[in-house]
């Protein structure tokens, strides 16, 4: 099963690879943004900022914990979201199938897009 900690180690995978991409691609597509992921099966929340040098101040709550509303929301199950930061689940295919679910301004879909 996976634990609370490997999602923990899947979002710093993700971190890593997003200072992967090139600067001027970050500075492009980047906006610093508030960035919240359900663990739906864990009943845990993690907090973070995107910024231009990857995920940021992540933290993790319960999600019965209030907190303020994130600008870029996620869901995912554990597996999910393990399989996503190993590139072992495509994100678009995991959207269209309901796996994953993605909440955030139109905006910042298309920014984002061409990071995920």
């Amino acid at each position: 099963m996976t634990s609370v900690e490997d999602c923990r180690r899947a979002i710093d995978r993700v971190s890593e690879r997003i200072m992967e991409v090139d600067e001027a691609d970050r500075r492009k597509h980047i906006v610093d943004r508030t960035v919240s992921v359900t663990v739906s099966d864990l009943d845990t929340v993690f907090d973070m900022r995107l910024t231009r040098d990857g995920l940021r101040d992540v933290s993790s709550r319960a999600a019965s914990d209030p907190a303020e509303r994130a600008q870029v929301r996620i869901t995912s199950t554990a597996d999910d979201l393990v399989a996503l930061a190993d590139d072992r689940l495509d994100f678009a295919k995991a959207m269209l199938s309901g796996r994953v679910k993605l909440e955030a301004s139109f905006s910042d879909l298309m920014r984002m897009r061409k990071l995920l």
